[in-house]
């Protein structure tokens, strides 16, 4: 069990990130990759993108090196994945090649794999660090950008649900309906099952929650340093990709100005219940405009409880504007 203790200043200073990391997302996808039992959502995904990863291949040959530094099991490089990231890709890649020599050569060095395309990484080697900036490139061009519209839709949803829980019950009880496997108890958040350093002291650092797509479902995630900047990665919930021709039935549907309403209802993010009461319609009636709009990949749904949690898409909020 991992138990990570708060103070008063630590829950104030609990936020969740305001949107997807590129760097951890980059990071997990590639552990998907590579997991016989990954969430069958991504299926499509890791098919395709193995396919263009075959070994033999021009790409996996660029990402080779990234491969061997990430491997799908254990301990990874902590500065693959830095505490203050930028959002944007090539920003936050631009971080991780500038990376101490010292770090790398503590940080690589901790790891089991011994590969000769890791050598002049362990040694600190500037032109490895570049390579390796190529290698992520390379990598998010073939894995993540034909998804990152997916990827950034499932955790502004989960965004919208934690901060209306924090707003309704507060930051103790968000803490623990993060993840089945995470508590609240007396300012500590428990995590059973968790392997490794059985305590986390914040020291009002406070913590940043991060929402992730390809974290898968097991466990909660946190960075191996416990003097770095306290983060903790915890998976969402990710909607299914439906058929075209499915898709485009939907959107033939989507006429009329009850469903125009509701857009910009749930723009702000909405419960079915309340999506209901203000546009004066039943619950029936809400959930069927709900389910039409899901299916045409405008606003994707979160279950909470007792209760559904809707926000629009990226595809949604671009048909409202």
């Amino acid at each position: 069990m991992l138990r990570i203790h708060f103070t008063g200043e630590d829950l104030a200073r609990t936020r969740v990130a305001p949107g997807p990391e590129p760097l951890w997302e980059l990071v997990l996808s590639m552990h998907v990759l590579r997991t016989r039992n990954a969430d069958p959502v991504l299926d499509p995904w890791k098919r395709t993108v193995t396919a263009a990863l075959r070994p033999g291949s021009p790409v996996r040959a660029e990402v080779d090196m990234l491969v061997k530094l990430n491997p799908p099991l254990g301990y990874f490089p902590d500065f693959l994945t830095p505490a203050v990231a930028d959002r944007d890709f090539e920003a936050a890649i631009e971080q991780v090649v500038r990376t101490p020599r010292e770090v790398l050569e503590r940080e690589v060095g901790l790891l089991e794999t011994r590969s000769s395309a890791l050598d002049g990484l362990r040694r600190g080697d500037a032109s490895s660090a570049e390579a390796l900036g190529t290698a992520m490139r390379s990598y998010q061009k073939t894995a993540l950008d034909p998804i990152w519209d997916r990827v950034r839709a499932a955790i502004d949803a989960d965004r919208a649900l934690r901060g209306r829980m924090m707003v309704e019950r507060g930051v103790e009880a968000m803490l623990g309906a993060i993840h089945p496997a995470m508590r609240w108890s007396g300012g500590v958040l428990e995590i059973d099952g968790y392997r490794g350093e059985p305590d986390l002291h914040l020291d009002g650092r406070g913590l940043v929650l991060v929402p992730s797509y390809f974290k898968s479902n097991e466990m909660p995630l946190k960075l191996a340093d416990h003097d770095l900047p306290p983060v903790l990665v915890y998976p969402v919930k990710k909607t299914p990709v439906l058929p075209a021709g499915v898709r485009k039935e939907a959107l033939a549907s989507l006429v009329g100005r009850t469903r125009a309403s509701v857009l910009e209802v749930v723009a702000e993010g909405c419960t079915t219940t309340e999506l209901a009461r203000r546009l004066n319609i039943s619950m029936s009636a809400a959930s069927e405009h709900a389910a039409v709009l899901r299916d045409s990949g405008l606003l994707v749904s979160v279950r909470d409880a007792n209760r559904v949690m809707h926000s629009l898409t990226p595809l949604g909020l671009a048909l409202l504007g």
